[in-house]
């Protein structure tokens, strides 16, 4: 057996939720010195930017946590000012990214799967996506993990979808199929000036937490059951989120992906499978 197969064996074998809920346990702790030293190995093992955070003392974080979701110095993402840009959501790389067809998202070659099944298995909540655009972000270890808004949208929804937590690295995502609609997931559809939507915070191997800012933690706990709630679009209790503002954090790495409806804007040329993204950079071009 190659080491890639075992790896992928390995996967299926370990119990992900259980290693993942106390490797958040252990990441929510507040060690002193042994805190510091593993965000010092961790900030080596990965050359971390620290010169980019708004706190570059690896002493100052008390737990683990906060270092990962470590904000970033005033100005270091730079947001794009054109009305017409949709912006890039997150720090990452792009996975991939391109046409919602006959309802089916491309996750890697030979594997594609039901956009459907990502959003939670809502036909009513799928049908506005459908001929769209999709677009899969990697998070990896080394990248900052809060996610912010491409474009302003007032929350309709929000959809939590129970699942595994496979890693969802490159070598994962081309050998595990189905994996971002099999994997624990929060769903948010925005109404935006682009017609509706969706961004997924897919969960993965060692991902300890998915938060959004109006809920808090989303998860852990692990849910059985897909449960969705509601939100006013107008009115003082509507949720309206600028472009650039964030909207939700990973405790430990995972990856974003966006769907948005048909003709409604096109990727940038440059933006291909394995381009880096920086958030607050350009993305795509709204239509007129």
């Amino acid at each position: 057996m190659s080491l890639n197969k075992f790896k992928i064996a390995m996967q299926y074998a370990m119990p992900k939720h259980f290693l993942s809920r106390l490797v958040g346990k252990l990441a929510a702790a507040k060690a002193g010195p042994l805190t510091t030293a593993l965000i010092k190995l961790f900030i080596k093992q990965y050359k971390i930017d620290m010169s980019e955070a708004q706190h570059s003392d690896p002493a100052h974080y008390k737990t683990f946590n906060e270092f990962f979701t470590r904000p970033l110095k005033d100005g270091v993402r730079p947001l794009t000012n054109d009305e017409k840009i949709i912006a890039h959501p997150v720090d990452g790389a792009i996975s991939q990214l391109g046409d919602v067809v006959d309802g089916q998202i491309i996750q890697a070659k030979g594997h594609d799967y039901s956009l459907q099944a990502l959003l939670g298995g809502s036909e009513d909540d799928t049908t506005p996506f459908l001929g769209g655009k999709f677009a899969t972000i990697y998070l990896a270890p080394k990248d900052y993990h809060r996610i912010h808004m491409p474009v302003d949208g007032t929350l309709s929804k929000m959809i939590y979808v129970p699942g595994d937590l496979f890693s969802v690295n490159p070598l994962t995502a081309q050998n595990v199929p189905n994996l971002f609609a099999r994997n624990e997931r929060v769903v948010a559809i925005f109404d935006t000036e682009i017609g509706p939507l969706a961004m997924i915070l897919v969960g993965a191997t060692i991902v300890a937490s998915i938060e959004t800012i109006w809920a808090g933690t989303v998860t852990p706990p692990t849910g059985k059951d897909v449960f969705s709630w509601h939100y006013p679009r107008t009115g003082s209790n509507a949720i309206t989120l600028k472009k650039g503002q964030e909207m939700g954090r990973f405790k430990l790495g995972s990856t974003v992906i966006l769907a948005w409806g048909a003709n409604q804007a096109e990727f940038l040329a440059e933006q291909q499978p394995e381009t880096t993204t920086r958030m607050g950079t350009a993305f795509a071009k709204i239509n007129d």
